[in-house]
Formats: C-alpha cells, sequence, structure tokens
C-alpha cells in the first residue's frame, strides 16, 4: 500500500513566536516549549528583573530567546512590538485575577482584571492578525484563559467574566481572520501550580475543593500545558480554530 499518511510535524524551526506573560508560570512553561521546538522566542512581561532572569536561563540551556518588557495594560506599547517580522506564533499567557465575592467587588479591581484578561488581549490579537494578513502569511494566536471561562467558581465572578468574554471573542475572531488562514484558540487549564497560584495551594479547604473537582485527582503542573501549546501552535493543529482546549483534568466533564 502507498500513499500512507503521515503524522503533522510538531517542530517549529524557522518560526517566530511572541509569549506575554513569559517570565514565570504558565508563560514560561509555554516559552519553553516553543523554543524546544525550534522557535525563536520573544518573551514579554512587565517585571524587568524575572523576565531577564527566565531569558538568561533559557539561553544558557541553549535555546534562542530574546527578552521583550512589556506592561500589557499599556495599549500604547503594542504597536511597536509587532514593528518587525510578523510572529508565526503569538502566545498570551499574561493574566490578572482578583478573587472575592462579587458584592465585595470594587470598580478598580474589576476594571485592572477586564484591562488585562479582555482588553489587551483583543488588541494584541489584533495587531498581530494585522502584520500577518499584510504579509499574506498564516498563523497561530493562543490565548491562555481558563477552565472559569466555561463555569463558575467561588469568589471569582470578575475573573470568569473576564474569561468568558475572551472565549466569545476568540470565536468571533476565528470566523474573521480563518479566510486569512489565522488561527485563533484559547488554551483553558484547570488549577496550575505557579507562583500566582500559591496562595490558593496553601488554603486547604480550597486545596480539598480543586481535589474534589478534579476526576483526575490532582491539580496541574507546567508540563501539563506544555503539551498543549505546542499542539496549537503546530501544524499538527492545522484545522483547529475558534476553539478551547481544555487541561483541567475533568473538571468541566460534569
Amino acid at each position: 500500500m502507498s500513499g500512507l499518511p503521515r503524522t503533522p510535524s510538531l517542530r517549529l524551526d524557522g518560526r517566530r513566536a511572541l509569549v506575554t506573560g513569559a517570565s514565570s508560570g504558565i508563560g514560561l512553561g509555554a516559552a519553553m516549549a516553543l523554543a524546544e521546538a525550534g522557535a525563536h522566542v520573544v518573551c514579554a512581561a512587565r517585571g524587568r528583573e524575572r523576565l531577564d532572569a527566565a531569558v538568561g536561563a533559557m539561553a544558557a540551556d541553549g535555546r534562542s530567546v530574546e527578552a521583550l518588557p512589556l506592561d500589557m495594560a499599556e495599549l500604547d506599547a503594542l504597536p511597536a512590538v509587532f514593528d518587525g517580522a510578523p510572529f508565526d506564533v503569538v502566545v498570551n499567557s499574561a493574566g490578572l485575577g482578583r478573587h472575592g465575592p462579587a458584592l465585595e467587588t470594587r470598580a478598580e479591581d474589576f476594571d485592572a482584571v477586564m484591562s488585562i484578561n479582555l482588553r489587551a488581549a483583543y488588541f494584541l490579537s489584533a495587531h498581530a492578525a494585522r502584520t500577518l494578513i499584510a504579509a499574506g502569511r498564516p498563523g497561530s494566536i493562543i490565548h491562555v484563559s481558563s477552565q472559569m471561562g466555561h463555569v463558575g467558581g467561588i469568589d471569582r465572578a470578575v475573573y470568569c467574566a473576564s474569561k468568558h468574554g475572551l472565549e466569545g471573542m476568540v470565536k468571533a475572531m476565528a470566523i474573521e481572520w480563518g479566510p486569512h488562514r489565522i488561527r485563533v484558540n484559547t488554551l483553558c487549564p484547570t488549577f496550575i501550580r505557579t507562583p500566582l497560584t500559591e496562595a490558593t495551594f496553601a488554603d486547604p479547604e480550597r486545596v480539598a475543593w480543586i481535589t474534589d473537582k478534579i476526576k483526575l485527582g490532582r491539580p496541574g503542573e507546567i508540563e501539563d500545558i506544555m503539551g498543549a501549546v505546542l499542539y496549537l501552535a503546530s501544524d499538527a493543529s492545522a484545522l483547529v480554530t475558534g476553539t478551547a482546549l481544555k487541561v483541567d483534568g475533568g473538571w468541566t466533564a460534569g
């Protein structure tokens, strides 16, 4: 028998990638996954010291990488990010959570979360797509959303609102940019052990709640996210757009 199908490559050699929130946690894991697959990765984050340390460690590991200090809340800074060659892959991992009861939400907390999780994500996507369209090139835009973009959660009304909004935004953008071969998807993790979730995992009641909800019986680690990022970034997901890849251990299964 001839003409056997071949698995699409997960390699990203020769491609440029931008990862926001790349100085630690999920963003750093995403940056490493892309770099290990051969991409040149521009790591963007607000905190310069942690960003330089992360990029330095990646470079010492033999990865093609550079640092880009960037505050995603400052929309005026975004056009300069896309002045050069288009990014074939954009992973937006920058995010903010200010959790608490809905009755106690302050307007400034609501605005801060929406500014990063939805507003910045919207315009980052638009800039990335605009440069790809101008260059006549395909691309993959990946937003790190959350399982909370599909369900509700304790003390997470504002966070859930931002992530549910992000899911709808991605669907609409996928429809609009599909003819240009630009794919837009979300990656929806469950609770992942990162520096940002230390407070949650320090609370025994929350840990019990998390473990009970995750059908596989454990919270996530950074490595659980890396393969999913690579899949969405590569040709292996060439027909995947406007969808949410849930890495939630079965949380949203019911």
